[in-house]
């Protein structure tokens, strides 16, 4: 793993001309128009990056973006990387390692999620005050490297506080329909069946989806500053004879709130 994290970080550290880049951001499902808003340098193909997997989700342009945006310097994934495409846990995470020896202290997480709270509408942003993880596997399971962070890493406070309190005072001034939960992951790729979506939210569940757990593990290991927004683009039910949803249904819906999403984490870097 070092090993890897170090040739890595040895290919993208010169892209960076020398300067702190404090920032990571990890767009999900339908949700790279933040990247458009970006004055980039470079824009590398993950299949070009040395040990980077690559995405094979509609929706996931699958490149790193590195440039400025609000007077900030910033590693934008557009597009990520999921178990359920057969990724290892840890490959999954990855770049939150390279992004971390880069230099990055705050990695700011998107995706599209399902809502589980009845009080939700599709197209709602969720900041993720908790979660609740459900995969099968972890992140940090086999040997630890003391390099990389704790053998046990304390998970209490995983999403900042700070952040998260930035993030509603942000979405406050701009007007958004913003809401405050936990996050439920889960390995897909099939969606939640009506009986597993009455269990998620007895579990205290607020929104669920596929992502963003294992990054977010592997960037509090490290000792990194977390804020993780999701765009609620369906709302689950506990009805056998609902709507079934689609990942177009939801490439769509979060196309429609990325707009939304681009403004909320324009105003969180403005406030950094």
């Amino acid at each position: 793993m070092l090993d890897k994290i170090n040739e890595t970080t040895a290919f993208l550290a010169p892209l960076l001309d020398g300067k702190e880049h404090r920032e990571v951001i990890i767009l999900g499902s339908g949700l790279g128009e933040f990247a458009g808003n970006i004055a980039a340098r470079h824009a590398i193909p993950y299949a070009s990056i040395p040990h980077f997997p690559v995405s094979t989700v509609p929706g996931h342009a699958g490149r790193l973006v590195i440039g400025e945006i609000e007077q900030r310097r910033v590693i934008v994934m557009q597009g990520r990387f999921h178990f359920y495409e057969g990724y290892s846990m840890q490959e999954v995470a990855f770049p939150v390692r390279v992004a971390r020896a880069l230099g990055a202290r705050t990695l700011l997480v998107a995706n599209a999620a399902g809502g589980l709270n009845p009080l939700f509408r599709a197209g709602d942003l969720m900041i993720i005050e908790d979660h609740v993880n459900l995969f099968p596997d972890h992140p940090l399971r086999g040997a630890n490297d003391a390099s990389l962070g704790p053998r046990f890493p304390s998970m209490a406070g995983a999403y900042s506080p700070r952040l998260v309190s930035l993030a509603a005072l942000a979405g406050e001034r701009l007007g958004l329909s913003l809401h405050r939960g936990v996050y439920v992951g889960v390995q897909g790729p099939s969606f939640e069946t009506p009986a597993e979506c009455r269990w998620l939210r007895a579990t205290g569940g607020d929104a669920v989806g596929m992502s963003t757990v294992p990054e977010v593990i592997v960037a509090r290991h490290a000792g990194m500053e977390c804020l993780g927004v999701s765009v609620i683009t369906n709302i689950t039910t506990a009805h056998a004879h609902a709507h079934a949803t689609s990942h177009e249904d939801v490439l769509e819906r979060s196309r429609a709130a990325a707009r939304c999403l681009s403004s909320l984490l324009r105003e969180v870097l403005r406030a950094l």
